[in-house]
């Protein structure tokens, strides 16, 4: 492909300003591979746990050691993950169905999560469609702050008035569709300690999607009693072809667990039918993965910084998801910037995002997505719904140098399209 001298002058700039950001984040990737593999060494991985089970997978040793390996790596008491999760909302739903029940109360403290979610709590939707407020189950939401913080006045408001029915108390860790900084797992951590403290027999549940291994910690390991992720997002290391995992506290993942099957079988059933070993795989490899991602990142972030855009957070920040938000100001700029990373894509490089009604958002979004596993968040992707200010929402990168072809060409796309 051919850049302009433009682009590949700012791309020389950004790799040079960006150095230290690079060797921190070659730091984590570090420590959470020692941390990944010391697990896989105590727990004794072994190749006879990659084979396949069948009907209910009674027994399935590969399974059950994935299992607890993931709980420790999420800092939890118990986990499941499962290739018979096909998304991180339905992981999500399991979890929220799980814990909830007729008469309790979903408080979100960090806003409204992400679009998907709302037809499953009942914010939008026909009813009867079995969303949770079909089910009885109330739910409230509480705005982060103009600078993204916790608004810890007005959350112990909502706890103190609704003490007696508050079962979930909801953080969605990344920023998903809204123009919000993500929230780190320290913030995470104060908030959940804030919310056990007033209503102690809530859940605490984080929608830890997109977050996965861009920190040394998971909140698990301050005190949140649930996060849930998708597999073909950052824990699944751009090897596993589909799942999801929830992790927590033991009565949480049990509760949960009953949800995923039945009650009384919960986890101890599932058959992997031959999938143990590419989730192995990505657990090991999703730590150097989620490297890539967030270098990928930085760099979309200084480049269209450069070219005039908004971005958020900036080049020189610190991450706590992979997702990079480039603010276009148009619908034509938002195109251009999801064909561009289509075209700099290893697969289907030469078809052109067309913006469509995407089920389960209330906008038309565009979506690019030149991905070896289809949806994989991990891998090099980029859409946005088509509403004001336009903004483009990028993600991933298998590897850095790939990811950099793809966001070159994104910038000459842009370029062309402000000429």
């Amino acid at each position: 492909m051919q850049y302009s001298d433009q682009i590949l002058t700012l791309a020389k700039q950004a790799e040079e300003a960006l150095a230290p950001h690079f060797a921190r984040i070659d730091r984590i990737a570090f420590e959470n591979t020692a941390r990944v593999m010391d697990l896989f060494r105590e727990f004794r991985v072994s190749d006879t746990m990659f084979g396949s089970t069948s009907g209910y997978g009674y027994d399935d040793r590969g399974r059950d050691t994935l299992d607890a390996i993931w709980a420790r790596v999420m800092g939890a008491e118990a986990a499941f993950v499962r290739q018979q999760i096909v998304s991180g909302t339905q992981a999500l739903t399991i979890g929220l169905f799980g814990l909830l029940r007729p008469g309790d109360l979903m408080l979100s403290i960090a806003g409204k999560p992400y679009d998907t979610l709302e037809e499953v709590i009942g914010i939008t939707g026909e009813p009867g469609n079995g969303s949770l407020r079909d089910f009885g189950v109330d739910y409230a939401q509480i705005e982060l702050t103009e600078a993204g913080q916790f608004d810890y006045p007005a959350i112990e408001q909502a706890i103190r008035e609704n003490i007696s029915r508050l079962k979930v108390v909801f953080i969605q860790r990344s920023k998903g569709y809204l123009n919000r900084r993500t929230l780190t797992v320290d913030e995470i951590g104060e908030a959940a300690r804030f919310a056990k403290a007033l209503a102690p027999d809530a859940f605490v549940v984080v929608d830890n999607c997109y977050g996965e291994f861009t920190e040394e910690k998971e909140p698990c390991a301050v005190g949140a009693d649930m996060v849930i992720g998708s597999l073909i997002k950052n824990p699944g290391g751009g090897m596993a072809e589909t799942g999801g995992y929830i992790a927590g506290t033991q009565r949480a993942v049990e509760l949960a667990s009953y949800r995923l099957t039945s009650v009384g079988c919960g986890a101890e059933v599932g058959a992997t039918m031959g999938q143990n070993k590419l989730m192995y795989k990505g657990l090991f490899y999703a730590p150097h993965t989620v490297a890539q991602a967030l270098k990928s990142a930085h760099l979309v972030a200084y480049l269209f910084e450069a070219l005039g855009c908004r971005v958020e957070p900036a080049w020189d920040e610190a991450r706590s998801d992979i997702i990079q938000t480039v603010i276009t100001g148009s619908e034509e700029g938002l195109c251009a910037f999801c064909r561009g990373i289509q075209a700099g894509s290893p697969v289907d490089s030469f078809v052109a995002p067309e913006p469509w009604a995407m089920p389960g958002y209330t906008d038309r979004v565009i979506m690019a997505a030149g991905a070896f596993t289809q949806g994989s968040s991990i891998e090099m992707s980029a859409d946005g719904p088509l509403r004001p200010p336009y903004t483009a929402y990028f993600q991933g990168g298998l590897t850095y140098e790939s990811a950099k072809i793809g966001i070159l060409a994104a910038a000459d796309r842009m370029l062309s399209a402000k000429e």
